[in-house]
C-alpha cells in the first residue's frame, strides 16, 4: 500500500491545493508505473509536461527513493535536478513553488518531504515578477 498526499503552494495570489494518490493493490501500482512511463516518454521526445504530469514525476521520484532507503536530504537534492523549466509548460514552475509530500508506505511509517522551488527558474524572472 502506498498513500501520497501532496500539498502544492505557488503564487501568493493562488490558494494551495492538495492531491492524494492511494495505491492499495498491485494493479494500482502498475497503473501509476504506466503513467510515470508515459511522462518519461513525453520528456524523452522533448515534449513539455503539464502540472499533473509534473506532480506525477515528482511523486514517482519521492516514492521510489523512499522505497530505496534514501534520506530525505538526498531525495530533496535529487528532486532539485529532476526537471528544468524548458521541460514543463509555461507557468508550471511558478505554480509548483513548494510541494509537500506526506508519504505512507507498506510499513505504515509516515514521512514528510518538502521540496522548495523544485523547478529552478532564473533570478531575473523572480525579481521582475
Amino acid at each position: 500500500m502506498t498513500l501520497i498526499k501532496i500539498t502544492v503552494k505557488g503564487e501568493p495570489d493562488v490558494p494551495p491545493f492538495t492531491r492524494t494518490f492511494h495505491y492499495s493493490s498491485k494493479t494500482d501500482e502498475e497503473i501509476f508505473a504506466n503513467l510515470t512511463n508515459m511522462v518519461k516518454d513525453k520528456l524523452d521526445h522533448n515534449l513539455r509536461i503539464n502540472i499533473n504530469e509534473t506532480i506525477t514525476a515528482f511523486s514517482a521520484l519521492v516514492v521510489s527513493e523512499l522505497k530505496g532507503g534514501k534520506s530525505i536530504e538526498q531525495i530533496q537534492k535529487d528532486a532539485s535536478i529532476l526537471l528544468k523549466p524548458e521541460q514543463v509548460m509555461i507557468g508550471v514552475p511558478e505554480t509548483l513553488q513548494q510541494m509537500s509530500f506526506e508519504v505512507t508506505l507498506d510499513d505504515n511509517t509516515k514521512r514528510l518531504i518538502v521540496l522548495d522551488t523544485p523547478i529552478r527558474i532564473s533570478d531575473y524572472i523572480l525579481k521582475s515578477a
